[in-house]
Formats: C-alpha cells, sequence, structure tokens
C-alpha cells in the first residue's frame, strides 16, 4: 500500500471515530511532538504554499486525480 493510499486510509479512520477522549490524547500527542521539535508536520512558506496550490491545479487540468467515488470504491477494500 503506498504512502497517499495509507493518508486516505487514515483521515478515513479519524472521521469515523465518535470517541473524545481518544482524539484528545492523540491531539496532545500531535501537539507535545510540534512543541518539541519531533513534529513530522510542519507549515508550508508562502511560496510552498503557492507552489502545492498551482501543481494541484495543473494535476487536476491534467485528468490527475480521484473522484469522491473513485475513492469509496478503493476504501471498500480497506
Amino acid at each position: 500500500m503506498d504512502l497517499q493510499t495509507r493518508k486516505l486510509k487514515l483521515i478515513t479512520y479519524l472521521a469515523q471515530i465518535k470517541d473524545e477522549v481518544f482524539l484528545d490524547k492523540l491531539e496532545s500527542y500531535i501537539l507535545k511532538q510540534e512543541v518539541e521539535g519531533n513534529s513530522v508536520l510542519k507549515s508550508f512558506t508562502f511560496e510552498e504554499f503557492i507552489n502545492r496550490i498551482e501543481k494541484s491545479e495543473l494535476d487536476f487540468e491534467n485528468g490527475n486525480f480521484k473522484s469522491q467515488d473513485d475513492l469509496e470504491k478503493i476504501s471498500t477494500n480497506w
């Protein structure tokens, strides 16, 4: 399973969680990692942000994207 598919799977999983205590713990862990400088999450610079937008628009224009239906079909195999 590629990284992008794993991320989408995780997002789907997180969207279905109803346990607020679990989400609080997960959020605390992520925030603690950021404070300690261990986070893999980092903010984009303005230039990085614009480049991501431009790349996304180009991908869309070239048909390089998955529709909601495509993602739902993929997720049924998880």
